[in-house]
């Protein structure tokens, strides 16, 4: 199960680590719902050597007079701990738009506590207090569809986090994500797609709803991150053949589909195969940050780049 394949990394990691003389990581690595990943750090890999979390603002901009937040299906803030010029808060807007946002809504509190901001007439006293920061500080604002404002906030923090020099580089944060959705939409067509691969194991207890709602299931995949680098994936698999069937069903293939392109493994499953699952560690990037080395090209013996 899981637990048994956890178990086994972390000590692998850890002999690592003493082998160099270095202290080890202490034992259980923690862990973190893919989902409160996304919500506290816009990202399935989160850095944690510094704070600097996502907070959801969506329920209290409901109804707000600022149309671009009483429209959006979320909207999301991050609090930087400085107090930004326009010139600074122009060069962060450019970044955010490359990353594929529309713009970057933000309330400036100075080192008296007045807060400068275009939008702040447009938000009720409500908003501002659930908004209110330290002095000296700015509010950043993401608003759009849920995803794609996690995905900009989450590189926005890592920008401010090594910009401002929050980042604690005398640490080493390992942590596990977890509890991964099994399916996810495709951007392009809207239909079901497999977030990790077709094969990974569904949470137990979760079967039923491979059917009645896809976008609830949760998987067995892991992660393994450091220092907001993913060091590699991993799962647990399906092992029975009308769990896997039903898997194909959800992803738009019939049973003839499945037969046809995947016969050998339903066979294979049909016969008893056990339990079964593991990892996949990327080697280099384990020993470029156990080098200290910012880049994989540093610790690849020929690298083509």
């Amino acid at each position: 199960d899981r637990e048994d394949v956890l178990g086994v990394l972390e000590e692998a990691v850890r002999a690592a680590f003493e082998a160099l003389d270095r202290e080890p990581p202490a034992a259980p690595f923690p862990r973190l719902a893919w989902s409160e990943a996304m919500a506290r750090f816009g990202s399935d890999k989160p850095d944690l050597r510094f704070a600097l979390e996502i907070k959801d603002r969506t329920e209290v901009t409901r109804g707000s007079e600022f149309g671009v937040f009483a429209n959006a299906k979320s909207v999301r803030s991050i609090t930087a701990p400085k107090a930004f010029s326009r010139g600074e808060l122009a060069q962060l807007e450019a970044l955010v738009k490359e990353w594929g946002a529309k713009g970057l809504a933000y309330l400036v509190y100075d080192e008296s506590g007045e807060v400068r901001s275009p939008i702040a007439k447009f938000l009720s006293e409500k908003e501002l207090e659930a908004f209110r920061a330290e002095p000296g500080s700015t509010v950043l604002f993401g608003a759009g569809d849920p995803r794609a404002v996690a995905r900009v906030l989450g590189f926005l923090r890592l920008h401010l986090g090594n910009e401002l020099g929050l980042v604690d580089t005398s640490r080493d944060e390992f942590l596990w994500v977890v509890d991964f959705p099994l399916f996810e939409p495709d951007e392009e067509t809207g239909e079901w797609t497999f977030s990790h691969h077709p094969f990974t194991g569904v949470a137990p207890g979760q079967e039923e709803l491979i059917e009645s709602d896809p976008g609830a299931a949760l998987s067995m995949a892991y992660d393994l991150v450091w220092n907001g680098w993913e060091l590699g994936s991993g799962s647990i698999r399906i092992h029975r053949p009308d769990v896997q069937q039903r898997v194909f069903r959800a992803l738009g293939l019939t049973d003839e589909e499945a037969k046809e392109k995947f016969g050998f493994l339903l066979d294979a499953l049909q016969m008893g195969a056990p339990p079964h699952g593991g990892f996949a560690m990327g080697l280099d990037r384990f020993v470029a940050l156990l080098a200290g080395e910012p880049n994989i090209r540093e610790v690849t013996a020929f690298p083509k780049v």
